[in-house]
């Protein structure tokens, strides 16, 4: 509820224009986010009751096909207050215009990630032909240390994952 999507859409249902959320989606899917809008705005006003129905709904509408144009799947409205903290860190560099400490903290974050992957697996690799055990110890960490650089890799080389846009055009039907 605090993220700038629902404010986004708290701000059009306010002064009933939508153009300030279609940014959120795609234009395959504008027709819903209207649509959503629309019927928000038709029994909004006829109780308290109504409003935070039509309101929420609204919003759910919005976040769901937003998230699944982002490739990821909607796990409902999170209370107001409660935003990921590297989101967080990434809106507050955004309205700041400075990105620098922000990069700082995340290449450092990673730079951990790996050191202690890689400790890991070379502690167990040196035991690890002494038991099945070990070796299984071993194999685990190296697969741990090897699957997180190789998503550090491709994060950095191709983007995000978009692994589940196929499904968009569904969401909104």
């Amino acid at each position: 509820m605090s993220g700038p999507v629902v404010q986004d859409a708290q701000a059009v249902l306010a002064d009933e224009r939508i153009d300030r959320v279609l940014k959120w989606v795609d234009e395959d899917n504008e027709a819903a986010i209207r649509d959503a809008f629309e019927m928000a705005l038709a029994v909004r006003g006829e109780s308290d009751v109504a409003r935070n129905v039509a309101d929420t709904y609204f919003f759910e509408t919005l976040v769901r096909i937003h998230r699944a144009t982002e490739g990821e799947g909607f796990t409902g409205l999170k209370p107001a207050g409660h935003v990921d903290p590297v989101i967080a860190a990434a809106d507050r560099a955004l309205e700041d215009g400075n990105v620098d400490q922000f990069a700082t903290e995340t290449a450092a974050a990673v730079q951990e990630g790996i050191q202690q992957r890689f400790s890991d697996a070379y502690d167990k690799r040196q035991v690890a032909e002494q038991s099945v055990e070990q070796g299984r110890e071993y194999v685990k960490a190296y697969v741990e240390f090897t699957h997180f650089v190789v998503g550090v890799d491709h994060l950095v080389s191709t983007g995000p994952s978009h692994k589940h846009l196929d499904a968009v055009a569904e969401v909104a039907q």
